[in-house]
């Protein structure tokens, strides 16, 4: 029977074979096309013509080969940056050419991979990563990796070894993350190929809440409230809500917002998107900047009030907007983001595309905003910068002077307390103005600026006195006249 069996099948085969050759030579093209895919798919039927298919692929190509591009349609491939420090940490040990570099601002020889080949173990199996040669050399073109194995241990590099090479590159990109500072480019430089909407440097700010003069309680509040942010993933996603948080810094000029946010950025370790609100053109181009931020950063529009129209007053009715556009037209590289957009921005659908994320915004002239955009839940803490405090005080003289204490502390504490002086003139009149500190010489510098600061806030509240006095004396004597006149008339 086996033996009949096999001489049918053998039968069965050399007749579909001479139907092969046949249609070659005789039939159109398109029907033979047709023909032959019939023909392959009557003998994929047989179970053992399957196996031997695949065997014979095995043979020739053993090797199976996963593509990692840069992007991932419009967003930035995470997989592709996990990869690439990865395969980076690797190439010092393990690459057979190395490239050595000086870079900018640092004292120690940098060695990178020079090949586009490096080759990894993971349970005794090994695998080949290549960064694809064409687009490395070519600029229009996104990098991608290539992780290439042998067939037989699909399953464990699919699994096991790429968890392990995305999670080894995400802690190595952490113990090595250098802060950068991004700004956005105008969309006409933007390009398709390698989506540069942001342009970024090396962040260096050495600002730290050690060193910031403020008031120690506020000091420790926002502290507690960055640390329960930063650990509080579970939470917010126990509540349903995103997880991401919103500060808003407001205070007079030179009261340290800007320092602030970079005492922020160094203590959780942010990188710090500094929007330009002005350079954006609508609200899908706000959206699009939104995604190419990355989780655990914090996004900055500073003197929020001055970049667009987002005070309290609100648009009512047509007529009065039309003929405001009317006279001042709309230029077309003028900014046309609305209210709208920046509420939806940092508290809408697509604010929740990415996690951890911090929303901060500075402004002159809080009164000025429109509440909808300074709410709790959007803006959840309000931190009042205000002019410089002894306390705050005391920390930029510890700064500035290394003074824990001295005998002129009560006098600037007093003057202190009757003038209005921001921490950044108080730390110029600290600024030791010689090689040599004098400590002696810039606290009384410090103390002539509070006293001339006294005069001139004096003289300024005299002279608005005496004005108030005469325009009252004014109104009066203009009334008095239209009361003479009435009973003149009368």
């Amino acid at each position: 029977m086996m033996i009949d069996s096999w001489a049918q099948i053998g039968s069965t085969i050399a007749g579909l074979v001479f139907t092969l050759a046949t249609l070659q030579q005789f039939f159109p093209h398109q029907l033979r096309v047709s023909l032959q895919q019939f023909v392959l798919a009557s003998l994929q039927q047989f179970s053992f013509v399957q196996k031997l298919c695949d065997k014979l692929v095995s043979f020739f190509k053993p090797y199976i080969q996963i593509t990692f591009p840069e992007y991932s349609g419009y967003w930035s491939n995470q997989a592709f940056t996990a990869i690439e420090t990865y395969v980076g940490a690797l190439s010092t040990t393990k690459a057979s050419l190395l490239k050595g570099s000086l870079i900018k601002n640092s004292k120690a020889l940098l060695l990178t991979r020079d090949d586009h080949k490096l080759s990894d173990e993971f349970d005794g199996v090994k695998v080949w990563w290549i960064l694809d040669p064409s687009s490395s050399t070519s600029s229009s073109e996104d990098k991608c990796f290539q992780l290439i194995f042998h067939r037989q241990h699909r399953d464990l590099i699919t699994g096991p070894y790429l968890d392990h090479v995305l999670e080894q590159g995400k802690a190595i990109e952490a113990r090595n993350k250098q802060r950068r500072l991004y700004t956005n480019n105008p969309s006409d430089n933007w390009s398709s190929y390698k989506k540069n909407l942001w342009s970024d440097i090396a962040f260096e700010n050495p600002a730290t809440f050690q060193t910031i003069a403020m008031d120690p309680k506020k000091k420790e509040e926002i502290i507690n409230d960055l640390v329960s942010f930063s650990k509080g993933k579970e939470y917010y996603m126990k509540l349903g809500k995103p997880w991401k948080r919103g500060y808003l810094l407001y205070g007079p000029p030179g009261t340290g917002k800007s320092t602030m946010i970079a005492a922020m950025a160094n203590f959780l370790n942010y990188d710090i998107y500094d929007l330009e609100l002005t350079t954006v053109k609508n609200n899908t181009e706000l959206r699009k900047l939104l995604t190419e931020t990355s989780s655990k950063s914090i996004i900055v529009i500073e003197d929020i009030d001055c970049s667009l129209d987002v005070t309290g007053e609100r648009k009512k009715g047509g007529s009065k907007t039309k003929e405001k556009d009317e006279k001042n037209p709309v230029n077309e590289n003028t900014s046309k983001v609305t209210l709208s957009g920046i509420l939806n921005f940092i508290d809408g659908t697509w604010s929740a595309c990415g996690t951890g994320r911090i929303f901060v915004f500075t402004t002159n002239h809080v009164n000025k905003l429109d509440p909808a955009l300074i709410r709790r839940g959007r803006m959840d803490m309000h931190i009042e910068l205000s002019y410089c405090s002894f306390e705050a005080f005391k920390m930029l003289a510890k700064n500035y002077l290394d003074l824990h204490s001295h005998d002129l502390f009560e006098k600037i504490g007093i003057l202190l307390k009757e003038t209005e002086m921001t921490p950044a003139d108080v730390a110029e009149n600290l600024m030791p103005k010689r090689e040599k500190k004098d400590p002696d010489s810039c606290l009384e510098s410090l103390i002539q600026a509070l006293e001339e600061a006294k005069e001139k806030a004096k003289s300024k509240a005299e002279k608005e006195k005496t004005t108030k006095i005469k325009k009252e004396r004014g109104k009066k004597f203009y009334a008095s006249l239209i009361k003479k006149r009435w009973l003149f008339q009368a």
